[in-house]
């Protein structure tokens, strides 16, 4: 017999109370936002008080402007992570119901639409108040493995953006579909890899320590960018190399998204995921080879 593990006994909700007949939830994927927002925040704030670590032993920004920046951040990854799903995920679909575009709490938010909506809001935000973006774009770099980690934490707590069907040891049999949708696989149900932890690890631990490291050690944050395009080309490279091992986009793929089975299951062989990641990639090691042209 097959040596799989069990999906946990967990509930998407923390918990959940009525109040006057409307109900209310603390969902764990509201929390694993919450919690990276706010320990990226903090994080940001103390490296900015480190004055030896910055190009020219002098932080981009003040405590204070950090928290000014957080409200550009957060409405740049929800306005970006959805637009980003609507986009690049269900286009046809939304596009015969705009009116459901708003609707989060139906779920569907993309981790490069997140990131684009965070870009251009920093973009933004440095002009505004007169700030150099790269040395911004570098703390802010340090920050977003904390969110992802608790992001893919909060994926396979909800036992979503599974994985391939797997006969591993460690292979987890995840509720609903993903336990009956195994074409070609010989037994029912069917066990997968388990890719949210595979991506909390890769994306988030081993990144985000690659990143710590670089800044505080090996005084990367002496030449803006380099931290930056370090985190582009980790997740972009984490992230393509995850999706071989992770269900396909065309898992959403539906009447209203053809584009995600043309994508995958007509010959081009690379998912979303991946073809969203290549230009990540271009782009971090971009701004490393800008970055080493630069004297410390």
């Amino acid at each position: 017999m097959q040596a799989v593990l069990s999906f946990p006994d967990l509930s998407p909700e923390i918990f959940s109370i009525s109040v006057f007949g409307l109900d209310f939830a603390l969902r764990w994927y509201a929390l694993a936002y919450i919690a990276g927002i706010v320990l990226g925040w903090r994080l940001v704030v103390a490296l900015m008080r480190r004055d030896r670590i910055w190009a020219g032993a002098r932080p981009p920004m003040r405590p204070e402007q950090v928290e000014e920046l957080l409200t550009w951040i957060v409405l740049g990854v929800i306005l970006g992570g959805r637009l980003g799903f609507v986009l690049f995920y269900k286009p046809f679909e939304y596009l015969q119901a705009p009116w459901e575009i708003p609707m989060l709490w139906h779920g569907g938010m993309s981790f490069h639409g997140g990131l684009l909506g965070v870009m251009i809001a920093l973009v933004i935000f440095t002009r505004k108040q007169a700030i150099p973006l790269l040395p911004a774009a570098d703390a802010l770099a340090l920050a977003v493995p904390i969110g992802l980690f608790f992001g893919r934490i909060a994926n396979f707590i909800n036992g979503e953006l599974w994985g391939r069907p797997s006969d591993l040891p460690w292979a987890v049999v995840f509720p609903g579909p993903a336990a009956q949708y195994c074409p070609g696989w010989n037994s029912l149900p069917c066990a997968r890899h388990p890719s949210q932890l595979y991506e909390a690890g890769l994306e988030g631990l081993l990144l985000g320590a690659l990143l710590l490291w670089l800044a505080l050690s090996r005084g990367a944050l002496r030449t803006p960018g380099r931290v930056a395009g370090t985190f582009f080309t980790g997740y972009g490279l984490a992230r393509f190399a995850v999706e071989f091992l992770r269900q396909p986009d065309a898992q959403f793929a539906g009447p209203g998204n053809p584009l995600g089975l043309a994508l995958h299951w007509q010959g081009y062989g690379l998912t979303m995921g991946q073809l969203l990641s290549l230009p990540m990639i271009a782009f971090g090691l971009g701004l490393i080879l800008h970055a080493a042209r630069r004297r410390p």
